[in-house]
């Protein structure tokens, strides 16, 4: 049966890393919110983004460099179990031991490197609804023109008929970008 079936690079624990294990580790609660909260906003699942910034042990060794001058400042610490894969825990582990810290620190470090795709979020959202207000204006500057051109050529007149489509299409457009914007607002609360 294996001559049918080439192994296309699969072997047994290359399947094993990528089972899902869980740990516990003891984090700021700000950390821990910060976790979930981007997760929720990238709608992606936190054991995905967690993996995402663990995983990759040269990535991982930056941020220990960078964890030796991380000030651990005395807040509020809760114990957060996380669900992970087998080798983003084995990179934690051995990347923590050879750097001569607690994995706690290592993974505080690294959830931390989601707070300047937060900051580029809120800074996205604020130029969202600078967006938004100026196609509003530009909307309702789009319906005066449109009531001077039915004055001007009468409702049956071709120009007025393609003017009035231009304007619901963008009425729909802006329609759609409100509800983008809307949805950005959680963003705002972080």
């Amino acid at each position: 049966m294996t001559s049918e079936f080439p192994d296309l690079g699969l072997s047994a624990d290359l399947l094993k890393g990528k089972q899902s294990i869980r740990a516990t580790f003891k984090l700021p609660v700000e950390i821990i919110k910060l976790l979930s909260f981007a997760a929720a906003l990238l709608g992606i699942k936190q054991k995905t983004l967690f993996d995402q910034l663990v995983e990759d042990r040269d990535i991982l060794s930056q941020v220990a460099n960078e964890a030796k001058r991380y000030d651990r400042a005395s807040r509020e610490r809760r114990q957060k179990t996380l669900v992970l894969s087998r080798k983003s825990l084995i990179s934690i582990e051995k990347v923590a031991h050879e750097y001569g810290m607690p994995r706690d620190v290592l993974v505080e470090v690294s959830i931390g490197r989601l707070l300047p795709v937060i900051d580029a979020e809120q800074q996205k959202q604020k130029r969202r609804k600078v967006v938004l207000a100026e196609l509003e204006q530009h909307l309702q500057q789009g319906l005066i023109l449109l009531q001077k051109t039915v004055r001007l050529v009468g409702e049956d007149d071709p120009v007025f008929k393609r003017m009035e489509g231009a304007m619901k299409q963008e009425e729909k457009m802006i329609g759609e970008i409100r509800e983008i914007v809307l949805r950005g607002q959680r963003v705002e609360t972080f």
